[in-house]
């Protein structure tokens, strides 16, 4: 688990969330219907289904996420089955509109110091993205934040993942472990340590089929 953050560190972290997901609200905007209903790399989900996912926490209060949490026995695959369930009947344009009125995180999100949003957001925004083929590029200093915060989050299982290996991103400033390197666009690294199937032949190194393998030992985590 990371520590604790510092007000200033509190404070990036959530600017840093703010626009990733002004990013996002932009890139949707875009979107037809048809690549709205398009599969996304968590697996059953639909673009629309991930959308829904980023934002389904920050709607409620702390109270009722307790109960959603309580509802769905403490299991946050359980709890992100029921908030979608809560979205199914928006439109496109209602998931939108949702997005951009909590461009700034609150609630749930806002975790650890905005990690949750900043990580969750990130992974999330690549998610959409990878399937639909409209690659982006991550601004470095914010993937490397990313990066570094994806390894101090348990639901992504990243640090187990990355145990044992030399990680290093060429693209941004994010070198960390000892042992087989693995090297490649933080991106792909990012998606990798996420357990997203496919991304690690984009990677080199004498590290790259353990980590590879790591991923294929379980397709892909619950999404989270």
């Amino acid at each position: 688990m990371s520590p604790e953050p510092t007000d200033a560190a509190t404070a990036s972290r959530m600017e840093l969330a703010r626009r990733e997901r002004t990013e996002l609200a932009g890139f949707l905007a875009e979107l037809s219907d048809e690549q709205w209903q398009a599969p996304s790399l968590c697996e059953g989900w639909r673009v629309r289904d991930v959308v829904a996912h980023v934002i389904s926490y920050d709607e409620l209060s702390r109270w009722a996420t307790a109960r959603r949490l309580l509802r769905a026995g403490f299991s946050l695959k359980r709890g992100n089955t029921i908030g979608l369930a809560h979205y199914e009947s928006h439109t496109p344009r209602q998931l939108l509109d949702a997005l951009n009125a909590h461009l700034t995180p609150r609630g749930l999100t806002t975790a650890f110091g905005g990690m949750v949003a900043l990580v969750d957001g990130t992974i999330h925004h690549q998610d959409i993205r990878r399937p639909l083929g409209m690659p982006r590029r991550i601004p470095p200093e914010r993937l490397a934040v990313v990066l570094r915060l994806a390894l101090g989050a348990p639901p992504i299982k990243a640090r187990q993942r990355a145990k044992g290996l030399r990680l290093v991103a060429t693209d941004c400033d994010f070198v960390t472990g000892t042992g087989p390197e693995v090297r490649g666009p933080g991106e792909a690294l990012l998606m990798t340590l996420a357990g997203r199937p496919g991304v690690a032949s984009e990677l080199a190194g004498d590290g790259q089929p353990i980590l590879a393998g790591r991923v294929s030992e379980r397709a892909i985590p619950d999404p989270s």
